[in-house]
């Protein structure tokens, strides 16, 4: 039996620090400009893996939990330096997928004063789950668009029946344009949602810029029948909903390089703490004390936090706790 089973994509992000930039805002967005048809500096560029699936299972192994990952890959270079990093992080890869007419997805990062824009492209993976063994927790995030020309919803939902899985429902950017409450089933077989706030008032029906409480939010989400639900916000924290009261933790102090897999290590550090048996209120400082550690690094996993570097963080910080709201 795996502690758990991550689900979802992985990817090679290559990262382009950009050193001449500028910021703008446009209708209430900022922008980040180029100057068009030229040739821009840039700083030292690196390929790391990276994915919300693949840094979930990274993060899990490092925090001793026995880790498998369904992923798609494709036969090329960058698919097996993906297989060859989860192999060399102790995550068991008997369920990543090779397929022998797609590449690997690639995507692009330009990096500027410390917040990420990311050029994406999602190969059209055909989704289907294996038979997969015996999980005490599975975490079930972002997908290509081709996910809904499959049964995998449905097949998941099937696994967490028949196995009594608790599932960590993290959803990506197309997942929730699709609707996630198009799946009401799974949405009550979830332990623990997890969402931004733009993403919250993006699933809920409202507008970016309306001004709608986080406790609302929470309770909405919660209502659509998740057990637990957690909104990040940036530096303002996280707030968490336990099925009775409402929460928030700030965030724990970093030296900030670059954003990439914040969110996945937060996620990553609350499913830890939960598997262990604590209280969403002490699992949400577990995952403060992850995300900031990433942010620390280039890439979504090289900050990642062992075991012992999560204690050692958490002993640190001993004023940095989850309130009730």
């Amino acid at each position: 039996m795996f502690d758990l089973i991550s689900i979802g994509d992985s990817v090679i992000d290559t990262f382009v620090p950009l050193t001449e930039a500028s910021l703008e805002s446009k209708k209430g967005e900022v922008m980040l400009c180029l100057k068009y048809g030229s040739k821009i500096p840039v700083g030292d560029s690196v390929s790391l893996v990276a994915g919300n699936a693949a840094n979930n299972a990274v993060g899990a192994s490092r925090l001793k939990l026995k880790t498998a990952i369904y992923v798609n890959i494709g036969s090329d270079d960058r698919g097996d330096k993906i297989k060859s990093k989860l192999k060399e992080e102790g995550v068991d890869t008997r369920y990543v997928m090779f397929n022998e007419n797609l590449p690997t997805n690639h995507h692009i990062v330009l990096d500027f004063k410390g917040e990420r824009t990311i050029l994406i492209h999602h190969q059209p993976w055909k989704y289907s789950l294996p038979d997969l063994d015996r999980a005490k927790w599975v975490y079930f995030t972002s997908l290509a668009p081709t996910f809904v020309e499959s049964n995998i919803v449905n097949q998941l939902i099937n696994y967490l029946e028949l196995s009594s899985a608790r599932l960590l429902y993290n959803p990506g950017t197309f997942q929730i344009k699709t609707g996630v409450k198009k799946h009401p089933r799974l949405l009550s077989l979830t332990e623990l949602f997890i969402v931004n706030v733009e993403e919250a008032k993006h699933i809920l029906g409202y507008t970016a810029g309306e001004a709608i409480s986080i406790k609302k939010l929470l309770l909405s989400l919660g209502n659509l029948g998740p057990k637990m639900v957690i909104i990040t916000n940036g530096k303002d924290g996280s707030y968490g909903f336990d099925g009775e009261d409402c929460y928030h933790i700030g965030i724990f102090p970093a030296n900030l390089v670059e954003m990439t897999g914040a969110g996945d290590a937060y996620a990553t550090g609350v499913l830890a703490a939960l598997f262990r048996g604590v209280n969403l209120a002490e699992a949400m400082k577990w995952g403060a004390a992850s995300g900031a550690s990433v942010v620390e690094k280039v890439g979504p996993q090289a900050g990642l936090l062992t075991y012992n570097k999560m204690q050692e963080r958490l002993k640190e910080h001993p004023e940095i706790t989850a309130k009730e709201i």
